[in-house]
């Protein structure tokens, strides 16, 4: 079997790990990368799905082990925001400026929202790694949250291993410029919820 070509920037540092633990490196990365530890899960997905491209480790059980442990890790993170979320918020929410009434605000667009954002959520860092604690914490339902985590896992571990497979050694720059879209992504994520934000505090100026 043909050596393959140095992998660029995270790949060739994560590549010591991939080739001495293999699939249950993935497992766990990915696991803990959906479960609020932020650790290069995405990257070692794309990496294993390189791997497999060049005939290493299969693809098809790249993408089951992904799929699972995204599942299971988000999985972990609702129960974790479901059982203690509320206890953590009363307890430290004022040094960070969630108050109750914040609090509600968020319980509010959950209701409304929360199956899109988890859905959508794996594929903005920091989003990963929280959104099933912020899911449980909130008090989204079980039921409302576990279809869109399950369909979010399959389009995240879908698209990275689709294009670590595909584009094999030319990743690099893939991944570089998907990471950018990722970043643009964020900032307007951001936007929004600041846009949202000084609306409704300009409506309630308005009222009075």
């Amino acid at each position: 079997m043909d050596t393959p070509a140095p992998l660029p920037g995270p790949f060739e540092h994560l590549a010591p790990l991939l080739d001495s633990y293999g699939y249950l490196a993935v497992g766990v990365l990915v696991f803990l990368d959906n479960c609020a530890i932020p650790v290069p899960g995405q990257t070692v997905l794309v990496l294993a799905a390189v791997y497999a491209g060049t005939g290493r480790l299969s693809i098809a059980a790249v993408i089951v082990i992904a799929l699972v442990a995204a599942v299971a890790g988000n999985s972990l993170g609702y129960l974790l925001g479901r059982t203690g979320g509320h206890r953590l918020v009363e307890r430290w929410g004022r040094y960070v400026l969630l108050t109750p009434a914040r609090m509600a605000r968020g319980e509010e667009f959950f209701a409304r929202q929360g199956a899109k954002v988890v859905t959508v959520a794996r594929f903005v860092d920091v989003l990963r790694q929280t959104n099933g604690i912020v899911a449980g914490t909130t008090g989204m339902s079980w039921r409302r949250f576990m279809p869109a985590n399950v369909l979010g896992a399959v389009l995240w571990v879908g698209v990275w291993a689709g294009a670590g497979y595909l584009a094999g050694g030319n990743i690099g720059p893939l991944y570089e410029q998907l990471m950018r879209y990722q970043v643009l992504a964020l900032a307007v994520l951001g936007v929004m919820l600041a846009a949202l934000v000084g609306h409704r505090l300009w409506r309630r100026q308005h009222r009075k």
